[in-house]
């Protein structure tokens, strides 16, 4: 019976222990390295979590329409490497974002670098994207 349990306790803890490994994903699998984005928009939300950091801006499109879009950053470790902090990225601030699209062209991108418009201080964003032949150009 104790033998029964503590293979039940290892299986679970196996399960909850790689649940995130499960989750993280490449590059690749979600975007586009050729579709690149350049966006300004106002902060509307900072998740500051592992295994990405996320952020959310509101940008105006030039049909006059808001976009929110979602922006997949490197993890908070990566990021604090880059010199950034919890509060380098406030509700209300102002930033162009270059990066690339998701591959599904959902409102979605990961931010290769943020540029913060009251400073004007240009932070890498940690993305976990290589360059391609043609970005290196």
């Amino acid at each position: 019976m104790r033998t029964k349990f503590a293979a039940f306790v290892a299986v679970v803890g196996f399960i909850l222990g790689t649940a995130s490994a499960i989750a993280h994903h490449s590059f690749a699998a979600e975007f586009d390295a050729g579709a690149p984005i350049n966006l300004k928009g106002t902060v509307t939300k900072v998740e500051w979590m592992n295994p990405h950091t996320y952020f959310y801006i509101d940008v105006a499109e030039s049909n006059g329409q808001t976009v929110n879009w979602g922006l997949e950053m490197g993890s908070p470790n990566g990021l604090m490497r880059a010199g950034w902090t919890r509060n380098t990225l406030k509700v209300g601030d102002v930033v162009t974002v270059e990066g690339s699209r998701a591959k599904d062209k959902a409102y979605i991108g990961n931010a290769r670098v943020v540029i913060l418009a009251a400073t004007g201080k240009r932070l890498f964003a940690a993305s976990s994207q290589v360059d391609t032949p043609q970005q290196q150009r």
